[in-house]
């Protein structure tokens, strides 16, 4: 890891995700100070924030997705029945 890192806020889901992988193999082959081991910690624990972050937020797009395309189904189907009853009166 490199004291020129970007800044994790900026990394897109799939750069962040990459990154952490990095980490993560960097420290699990050691790293030569505890200094630097901790520095890659909380680096990597920042990645793992940035991805969850993305995870979330897709999540809520998915959600607010599924939830306008129920409400355009329903209103659909009120509007053809309010239709029938018009139609009957």
């Amino acid at each position: 890891m490199t004291d020129t890192a970007p800044d994790v806020e900026s990394l897109s889901f799939e750069q962040a995700r990459d990154e952490l992988v990095r980490v993560v193999a960097e420290l699990e082959q050691g790293t030569p100070t505890l200094e630097q081991s901790l520095a890659l910690w909380e680096r990597g624990e920042a990645l793992a924030a940035r991805c969850e972050e993305w995870l979330v937020g897709a999540k809520a797009r998915l959600d607010a997705a599924r939830a306008g395309a129920a409400d355009g189904r329903g209103t659909a189907a009120r509007a053809a029945t309010s239709d029938d009853v018009d139609g009957e009166s």
